[in-house]
Formats: C-alpha cells, structure tokens, sequence
C-alpha cells in the first residue's frame, strides 16, 4: 500500500473580478493588464457579477498565460459545480473592534516635535490630529483593528484570519499571524515592528509580502519592517 502524505502550504494567487461578459473586450483589457508585468503562470480566482460562460473564460484565462484555480460562489457556483471546478465561499467580512484606548495629539505640520496631547481643543489649519491606539488582548481570527488617522500599539499576538490596519506605525508585542498593514494610504516612512514573526501578510505603503516571501531567517523572531530607498521590504531582525 503506497503512503499518503497531506501537508500545508500558503500559496500566491490573484483575485480578477469580472463586470462584464464580452470575452473580446476581457481579452483586450487584461492582455494591457499582463503586458505591464510578470504575470504568467499566475493563480487567479474567478470572481464575477455577471453570468459567464465559464469553461470558455476558463480557457482565456490560460490562452494568456494564467492559471485558474477556482471561482468564488456566487453567480458562476452552480456552473462550476456542474463542471466539477473547485468553488470557494464568499468572503466574510471581518469584525471591525474598538481598541482599549486612544490617545489622540495634536501636531504642527512644520513643528512635529512640538507635539502636545489634546483631545478637546480644535484643530488649526496648521495642526492635525495624531491618534494612537492602544489594544490590551490578543486579536481573534475574524477581528479587525483599524486606525486611520495614527499609530497601533498592540500588546498581545494576533491569530491567523485577524488583520492589523494603520496609516502609521504598527508596534505588536507578541506574535503575529495575521495581516498587518502600515502606511496605509501610502505614508512610506511607516514601520512595524513585532515581537515573533508569522505573519499571512505585511505591507507597508500598498508593498508588501506573503507569507511564502517573508525571508527565513526573521521567521518567529523579533522584526523590525521598513522600506528601504528603493521602496522594497526590509526586513530586519532586533536583539531583545
């Protein structure tokens, strides 16, 4: 009797989104799309709001270089079904939480480091608001923590299936399993640092990396994340 062997392993692949089922016009448009990079042999994930003809979308999709691996339920379930192609769910939405606490300051624009705590008086045109947000307990897979106008300082781990979102800076002490998102809204000079490295996925300023490309040797270490002069991930690993 041969032997059997199930393992696990996180894959790449992209998500396309169909609104409209004229196969010409798909073609034109996602040929421009694949002309600007290294897109072949690419997993993609059918998603549409239009009924489709699926096998022939299937076989565009590999006429240009792409691999398709499932469609999303939805309008083309029952298609893919009948064919016996691989069906995913829909996405569930994650549960946005409130953090513990924020501290909000209010910055010059051209004094930074004049910034003074305040949460009543009202802004100026020469001032903005700085919030941090501060989370006591860990993030359950499922949950959302989003901080658009600062910081997060988040003093437990986080699961898989949880993400981490803030325009600036995210400090995570403990380990991280998750999604975690600096920069978002394109603030380059944002960093994350963490305590143990596991993450799904990091970005910082719409640049980020899947678990797969995280460098081996900062897995499940302390990490400090930042871009680099040619907007490329460093990942540097700290002594604690």
């Amino acid at each position: 009797m041969a032997d059997i062997r199930i393992t696990g392993r996180m894959v790449n692949f992209s998500r396309i989104t169909f609104d409209t089922n004229d196969h010409d016009v798909i073609r034109q448009q996602l040929s421009n799309i694949l002309n600007e990079g290294s897109y072949q042999g690419t997993l993609v994930i059918i998603d549409s709001t239009v009924e489709q003809e699926l096998i022939a979308l299937i076989q565009l999709l590999v006429s240009l270089g792409l691999q398709p691996m499932a469609v999303i339920d939805g309008i083309l379930g029952d298609e893919a079904r009948a064919i016996q192609f691989p069906v995913l769910p829909t996405d569930q939405p994650l549960q946005r939480i409130k953090a513990t606490a924020e501290q909000v300051a209010i910055v010059e624009k051209q004094a930074p480091a004049q910034a003074s705590v305040e949460t009543k008086k009202p802004l100026n045109n020469n001032a903005v608001a700085h919030i941090t947000s501060y989370h006591d307990e860990i993030l359950r897979t499922g949950q959302s923590l989003v901080q658009d106008q600062g910081d997060i300082i988040l003093k437990a781990g986080m699961n898989s299936g949880s993400e981490v979102i803030a325009s600036g800076n995210i400090h995570i002490y403990g380990t991280v399993r998750g999604r975690v998102i600096a920069g978002a809204g394109g603030h380059a000079a944002a960093r994350i640092f963490c305590q143990s490295l596991e993450a799904e996925l990091v970005s910082i300023a719409g640049t980020y990396c899947v678990a797969d490309d995280i460098p081996k040797h900062v897995v499940k270490k302390p990490v400090h994340i930042y871009l680099n002069e040619k907007q490329e991930l460093e990942f540097e690993a700290l002594e604690l």
